[in-house]
């Protein structure tokens, strides 16, 4: 990636100052000392200055001192996007409290397990009794900032822990790869209880810079904000929405969005190309707190190479092993991802799909992924999901689902001549079903699982 101007990729420009070994400056604080004035965050209701957000943050902490929370203790955050969540997590900071940032979404039964343990906010911090608590002015990088649960795609969200350092270096890494606008405005449609989200918020504190907010995803807002946006972050299928809708003022700011959280087809890069959209994909996971590897501006057919502080490697059978300071504690060393992947003679990885979600076919392995990229490049095709049924004879049987475009019909014959022109025969779908929307964690992952 060239750096245009007024953008630079030094690591170091970033760094928060080191205050005694092992801590940092706490980030809000520091921004609204260097900026007081500068939109920390832009939502619905408009913009907050870096000196809003700490004074309403250090309220929020108080409040939450006097209910009772404290140093290490968690608070489960069921906020939607926007300066309350803001407000509160921030407040948890400088309490030196855990957030636990929980989707709205949820059902009861779900919401039940993220939130126990912790102190359930479901509502901004009002002013009400404050206790009189000292504010912490330092992070130390070893303690827990924030417990963010996994989209759930393997089998239920599970809990990861994660710290100062990791979201530090996510950060720092964030910002060599892309690198970094002083005058930043990086446009969040993704949910804060999602590590993608919410690394947006945490890096944007840690930069200085500002977060354009979306409450939700709505393709048509995205659409007409991206004339506002330096960045944004975009999984593939809000990607194809987003183009669908089209953009409503030219993207003239826009330097990158950044698609990441599943494989990027082909012709959606393609599309997004003609559109006039500088993409670059990312690769990354809640255990290793967001980005592992990005790729540059414009070369978005992998996923990139590492975050220079980052390592890659692949296991025996092609899993994806990480190791490095973004990796959560918890998580082993290295992570094993449970992703399948390649890496290229420049270091450069191309994820090829779950490990748990291989199909075995008469003894064959198959990539969903490779066959759901052949399939989405088919004209008719918006989207595809391929899995495995249990077969008598095959052991699995490789099937797809696939949702036409709008306006497009395709069936079954098409479709199988369409893959056995591009692929080898034991990989063709044996069956092919129409429908009008395939299943996804709230995050827009595909949930192959619940098709089989």
């Amino acid at each position: 990636m060239r750096a245009g101007r007024g953008i630079y990729r030094a690591a170091t420009a970033i760094l928060p100052r080191v205050a005694t070994p092992g801590t940092v400056a706490a980030w809000l604080p520091r921004a609204a000392g260097i900026a007081p004035a500068r939109p920390a965050l832009v939502d619905g209701a408009g913009p907050v200055s870096y000196g809003e957000l700490l004074a309403a943050a250090d309220g929020a902490a108080r409040r939450l001192a006097a209910l009772g929370v404290g140093p290490g203790n968690r608070v489960a955050l069921l906020l939607p996007a926007g300066r309350a969540f803001a407000e509160a997590l921030h407040g948890c900071w400088r309490l030196g409290a855990v957030a636990v940032p929980v989707d709205v979404r949820l059902g009861k039964a779900e919401l039940a397990v993220q939130v126990a343990g912790a102190l359930l906010v479901d509502a901004p911090l009002e002013p009400g009794p404050e206790a009189g608590v000292a504010l912490r002015d330092e992070h130390d990088l070893a303690a827990v900032a924030a417990v963010v649960h996994t989209s759930g795609t393997a089998g239920d969200p599970k809990p990861v822990e994660l710290t100062y350092g990791n979201w530090l270096w996510n950060a720092l890494g964030s910002a060599v790869a892309l690198g970094l606008d002083p005058a930043e405005r990086w446009l969040c449609a993704l949910p804060p209880s999602h590590v993608g989200g919410l690394s947006i918020l945490v890096r944007s504190a840690i930069y200085g810079t500002t977060a354009i907010v979306h409450e939700r995803f709505e393709a048509d807002r995205v659409a007409a904000a991206l004339g506002d946006a330096t960045l944004v972050s975009l999984v593939p299928t809000m990607l194809a929405r987003v183009l669908e809708a089209g953009p409503r003022t030219p993207a003239s700011r826009l330097r990158c969005a950044l698609i990441g959280g599943g494989p990027l087809p082909a012709d959606l890069a393609a599309r997004a190309a003609a559109a006039g959209l500088p993409l670059a994909q990312t690769y990354g996971l809640t255990e290793a707190c967001s980005q592992v590897t990005t790729s540059d501006v414009g070369d978005a057919a992998t996923a990139g190479p590492p975050l220079f502080c980052t390592r890659v490697q692949l296991a025996p059978d092609g899993e994806i092993l990480v190791r490095g300071p973004t990796v959560a504690p918890g998580a082993g060393h290295p992570l094993r991802t449970g992703d399948l992947g390649a890496l290229d003679e420049l270091g450069r990885l191309t994820v090829s799909g779950r490990k748990a979600d291989t199909i075995v076919t008469g003894g064959e392995n198959v990539a969903p992924a490779e066959v759901e990229a052949v399939l989405e490049s088919h004209p008719a095709v918006a989207q595809a999901a391929v899995f495995g049924r249990p077969d008598a004879e095959w052991g699995e049987a490789v099937a797809a689902a696939v949702v036409p475009r709008l306006g497009m019909r395709t069936d079954a014959d098409d479709l199988r001549r369409h893959c056995r022109e591009r692929l080898a025969g034991f990989k063709v779908p044996k069956s092919f079903e129409v429908v009008s929307d395939l299943p996804r964690t709230r995050s827009g992952k595909l949930r192959r699982a619940a098709l089989r």
